[in-house]
């Protein structure tokens, strides 16, 4: 039965996936059309409408722990391990509140899916050194002081193998800068989902922990060290992840 079973999900792999990509379009080009009139919510709602059909049609299963520590009554930055393409329709099923993602500036000069980011609020970042990346983390900064919860992915991109990677600190200045909270986020299994180089999305499971918010202002009022705010952001996604995902240590 389960040589059956793998074979029928090896065969349903590429309807799946084309259903994400198609659906994907879809919702996007309503979004466009709603969005740029009835602001960005609604395009996010949208696209965690996508999520949960894109998930149920590949057949991947998402157990979430940790919603209750979300704060409800202010903005955060939602910082997540990255080893999957599915991890955007994963984290639209596993956060309750409306976010924005943070993505790099090349991405809204693709059609369709660029002008559906900008009108669903999404955030470009400037990843090059200077002024220009300066000026996009300024940005970014105040649009999550204006009340903006934002998600990143401090690991800068996605794991090859699964396991946690070393984090870069732009996220972690980022919500130093903007004084907002730091939701750590877990994704375990989504490497057997749709691996980093694959073409086909996979059914399995997934979990999803979330841990409970990191200040970055101490008790003073002031600014904690970003290596320090680092640090602790880094042991907080690693405990909360399957050991297959648990970085190596040598």
């Amino acid at each position: 039965m389960r040589v059956i079973g793998n074979m029928l999900a090896t065969i349903w792999a590429p309807f799946g996936t084309t259903f994400v990509i198609v659906s994907y379009i879809f919702f996007a080009s309503i979004a466009i059309l709603i969005g740029s009139v009835a602001g960005s919510n609604i395009p996010h709602s949208l696209a965690r409408i996508w999520a949960r059909l894109s998930l149920l049609v590949c057949g991947v299963r998402v157990k979430i722990y940790g919603k209750e520590k979300i704060p409800r009554n202010r903005p955060v930055v939602f910082a997540a391990n990255h080893c999957s393409q599915f991890d955007i329709p994963i984290a639209y099923k596993a956060i309750p509140v409306q976010f924005r993602f943070l993505v790099k500036q090349e991405l809204f000069k693709v059609p369709i899916l660029g002008l559906a980011m900008k009108i669903a609020g999404y955030i470009p970042i400037d990843r090059s050194k200077g002024r220009k990346a300066l000026k996009s983390l300024n940005e970014a900064s105040k649009r999550i002081s204006s009340g903006v919860s934002v998600l990143i992915f401090p690991e800068g991109t996605r794991s090859k193998d699964g396991r946690l990677q070393p984090l870069k600190t732009g996220g972690i200045l980022l919500a130093i800068k903007a004084r907002t909270p730091i939701v750590p986020i877990s994704i375990s299994g989504s490497h057997k989902i749709l691996p980093k180089g694959a073409w086909f999305a996979k059914a399995g499971k997934v979990k999803v922990v979330i841990s409970d918010p990191i200040d970055v202002i101490d008790s003073n009022g002031k600014a904690r060290a970003k290596d320090e705010v680092l640090h602790e952001l880094y042991e907080a996604i690693k405990s909360g992840l399957d050991p297959e995902n648990q970085p190596l240590i040598y």
